[in-house]
């Protein structure tokens, strides 16, 4: 089955508001749907700068600005979809199969990404004509 971009969508982190700042929580199944096997963040983009720009094959990950705000550009081959994350109490699960951008970073912007799967340039599909031909093979 093809993935669709309709498949990604914004998970709501646990949130504890406090007087003295605020905390959220994120854990393996709760709320996000996959074993976390790899946690790592972008951070100092410069202006005008875009970072992706590839899909996966097996990978799930969650994407979270857990500071300042970018914009995730979402494409399966026939629909593509932007989502704005600007808090970091919400986060964008990513399917496999689908290509994505991230770009317009705020200054002092921080992307978390919590991901399924250890890094494996298997994994990566990082051609867009190829990525084209792998889903039009499946739709």
């Amino acid at each position: 089955m093809q993935s669709r971009v309709s498949q990604c969508r914004i998970i709501e982190l646990d949130k504890h508001h406090h007087a003295n700042g605020n905390l959220t929580v994120v854990e393996n199944h709760n709320p996000i749907p996959f074993d976390i096997a790899r946690t790592y963040y972008i951070y100092d983009i410069p202006g005008g700068e875009a970072r992706g720009g590839h899909s996966h094959r097996k990978l799930q990950q969650l994407l979270v600005a857990i500071s300042g705000s970018f914009d995730v550009v979402l494409d399966d081959g026939v629909n593509t979809r932007r989502v704005t994350l600007n808090r970091p109490y919400q986060g964008l699960f990513i399917v496999p199969g689908i290509w994505r951008v991230l770009e317009n970073f705020s200054s002092g912007s921080v992307c978390l990404c919590l991901a399924s799967e250890h890094y494996d340039e298997r994994d990566y599909t990082r051609d867009y004509a190829e990525f084209r031909h792998l889903t039009a093979g499946k739709q």
